[in-house]
């Protein structure tokens, strides 16, 4: 395998001969393994993007025969994480008699009905577009990939040309053609026209390889990549330097990254004037090459070539006028200048639509940007949640690459609008884009939970992820946080340590909110500490930690919420974690009693001042909740029960017994009380939530 590896540069050489030996000769789980391992490499191919098959020889469930079925991925699936839930299994001859049925371009749509015909297992995904593209080709294992490098050559002017001088006659051409069952038959006819070519390279599409076995069409594919990308590397060196130069000197690196963190919250307002958006950052070395050169101006207007690439990022992306340099503190003075080129990217949207559209055509989608970029600081893209616009920022990144070796390789080209408009709101990927899942009650929005290392403050972010939202768990002990932060997937979640008791940590923590997600929606502190001591004993210390933590950290929390809040102009929640302590006199808590009372009342101020912003404060009073709580694991349990007379162990029963319900309450019981909140109650603010069980002492009013 190392002799192996050493053969390829530019891309990962990811195939274990070990692991490949434990699936025998299974051969959909061998085209399984070399799908997820051609999809971990996103310079062989996006999320999402390309799709690969097989075929193999079953019997025939209705006749006892031998037949051969194709195994091919699914729509809306992803090769990188294809398992067999993902794929179709059909009739090959079936699906080639096709050709006996099929009336030509007009009828691409009906084609993609009479697919489900061909199925040979009934638990199959339903069957892409492209699946006739591997149907019509002879060959036993099939990859359709999206590498950088050979949309590179697909996109290039005189691609075919290119082509040939790459690969020689091994490699056959098809010019620009919607994907559909008419491509598959210009697959089959190119390949009867070039028997014993490797391979064919779509223009301005991507690339088809095959092979006898899984192995082999790996290979193959890895091989043609590596020659594309070599081919395209040597003809940067020719040119000494890409996209023309360096126009704009980059900020350094923490710079640019505080010019993201001051203007995302704004870019996020503006992209979201239909929908609410989420948000993410890129400056990588190749984004800055790129939005820094002196080829942006003409390159990024013309838009991207892959439908793959444009239908996650829109036809093109909109600079920013903005100096690097700009001021960006005064955010009313940015807002004037964003305002106008926003609004200008709309109307250009608008036209592209009614220009192209059709009597049939779908209503137009969001006319926002999906990416924005920032010569000198970086790239932003905005979404519908955290993974759709990573996705959209690395296809871009793809689509960056593409210009960059087809600008080497000649000129690059893009689609005209009407072919790509025609992909956009074609009504297969309409239909597509109907069957996705409603979205959860909190989808779009960042919520922000401190104390979230574990307790009540977990048992919240929990609930509100389960709910749609993006997390950012902030607590003083990093270590539980990593453990926290851990039981969440992808994109969902971030973490970062927050002393709430520091202004400049807790400035900090927004930041990390803000780069990771564009901004910042719902707030719960749900931090704090519980000190249970007679008067006499209660020292400065006690009193002074108290309120540092729990109504200092609020006020502040809240202020630097305000100011986010403002430039997003999308409204907000803010949530305190109080106590029934803040409503009921008791013995051995003045100063904790007092600290969640100036809680609730700075809650009530709030709710009066920021109602102005639409942004809601509530307060979630809890009590009793022993079970799975930080506060009731040390001192606070042992002076409560010396209080009521009872020991440490009797507690959970003895608070159960006392409320109305009889119930216990858990942290998970808190987490739906803010759910309530921020997910349902949409026009309560200034109230209190009482959580407890039922404290008839504790009713508000």
């Amino acid at each position: 395998m190392e002799n192996i590896t050493k053969i390829f540069k530019y891309v990962d050489y990811l195939w274990d001969d070990k692991k490949a030996a434990s699936y025998g000769d299974n051969q959909i789980e061998l085209f399984l393994y070399r799908s997820n391992i051609l999809g971990a490499d996103l310079r062989i191919t996006n999320y999402g993007g390309g799709n690969t098959s097989c075929k193999t020889i079953e019997t025939d469930p209705l006749t006892n025969e031998e037949v051969e079925v194709m195994w091919v991925k699914g729509s809306g699936g992803d090769i990188g994480t294809l398992k067999r839930s993902g794929i179709a299994g059909l009739y090959t001859k079936r699906l080639r008699d096709l050709k006996n049925v099929y009336q030509g371009l007009h009828d691409e749509d009906r084609m993609v009905g009479l697919f489900n015909h061909c199925i040979y297992d009934l638990d199959s995904k339903a069957p892409s577009i492209d699946t006739p593209l591997h149907g019509l080709l002879p060959f036993a294992h099939i990859d359709h990939l999206h590498p950088d490098a050979l949309i590179a050559v697909a996109a290039a002017k005189d691609s075919e040309q290119v082509t040939k001088e790459i690969w020689g006659d091994t490699m056959g051409w098809v010019p620009w053609q919607k994907p559909g069952f008419d491509l598959g038959l210009q697959l089959e006819n190119c390949l009867a026209d070039n028997p014993g070519i490797r391979g064919i390279v779509l223009g301005s599409h991507g690339l088809f390889t095959w092979g006898d076995t899984s192995y082999e069409c790996y290979m193959n594919s890895l091989e043609v990549i590596e020659m594309a990308s070599e081919y395209i590397e040597n003809k940067l060196k020719e040119q000494g330097e890409a996209f023309g130069g360096q126009k704009v000197e980059s900020l350094p690196k923490g710079e640019r990254l505080e010019k993201a963190t001051q203007l995302m919250p704004l870019l996020r307002g503006l992209s979201s004037s239909e929908n609410r958006m989420i948000g993410h950052f890129s400056d990588t070395d190749v984004v800055m090459e790129y939005i820094n050169s002196n080829d942006l101006e003409r390159l990024a207007p013309m838009g991207t070539s892959c439908p793959d690439h444009f239908l996650r990022t829109k036809i093109q992306p909109l600079v920013l006028d903005l100096d690097k340099n700009e001021d960006l503190s005064d955010a009313e003075a940015i807002l004037k200048k964003l305002e106008p080129a926003f609004e200008a990217y709309r109307q250009k949207y608008a036209d592209y639509y009614n220009t192209c559209k059709k009597d049939n055509s779908p209503a137009m989608r969001d006319a926002n940007p999906v990416i924005i970029i920032y010569p000198g600081v970086g790239m932003f893209s905005f979404a519908k949640n955290k993974q759709t616009s990573r996705v959209a920022s690395e296809f871009y990144i793809n689509a960056i690459n593409v210009m960059r070796g087809a600008e080497a390789i000649t000129s690059y080209t893009s689609l005209p609008r009407q072919e790509a408009f025609d992909i956009e709101y074609w009504l297969l990927e309409e239909a597509k884009l109907q069957r996705m899942p409603k979205e959860k009650p909190l989808s779009r929005k960042v919520a922000l939970v401190t104390g979230a290392g574990g307790g009540i403050g977990k048992a919240i972010a929990d609930k509100l992820a389960a709910e749609g939202a993006n997390v950012v768990l902030t607590d003083i002990n990093e270590e539980t946080l990593i453990e926290a932060n851990g039981t969440y997937g992808r994109d969902v979640s971030t973490y970062a340590i927050c002393d709430v008791t520091n202004t400049e940590s807790i400035a900090s923590a927004y930041k990390k909110a803000v780069i990771e997600f564009g901004g910042v929606d719902i707030i719960v502190h749900s931090a704090g500490l519980a000190i249970s001591k007679p008067l006499e004993d209660t020292t400065d210390k006690d009193w002074n930690i108290l309120q540092n933590i729990l109504v200092k950290g609020q006020f502040d929390l809240a202020k630097q919420f305000s100011a986010i809040t403002r430039k997003q102009n999308l409204g907000g929640d803010y949530i305190s974690i109080a106590s029934k302590n803040g409503l009921v006199a008791g013995p051995n808590n003045v100063a904790y009693g007092t600290a969640k009372a100036a809680q609730q009342h700075m809650v009530r101020l709030l709710a009066a001042e920021l109602a102005k912003d639409k942004v809601r404060v509530n307060t979630v009073n809890p009590d009793g909740v022993i079970v799975g709580s930080k506060i009731w694991e040390g001192a606070w349990a042992e002076g409560r029960a010396k209080a009521n007379g009872i020991t440490v162990e009797e507690l959970p029963a003895h608070y159960a017994k006392r409320n109305l319900l009889n119930e216990i309450i858990y942290p998970s019981d808190i987490a739906d009380g803010v759910f309530a909140c921020v997910g349902i109650l949409n026009k309560t603010t200034g109230n209190i939530i009482n959580v407890d069980g039922g404290m008839p002492n504790a009713f508000v009013r």
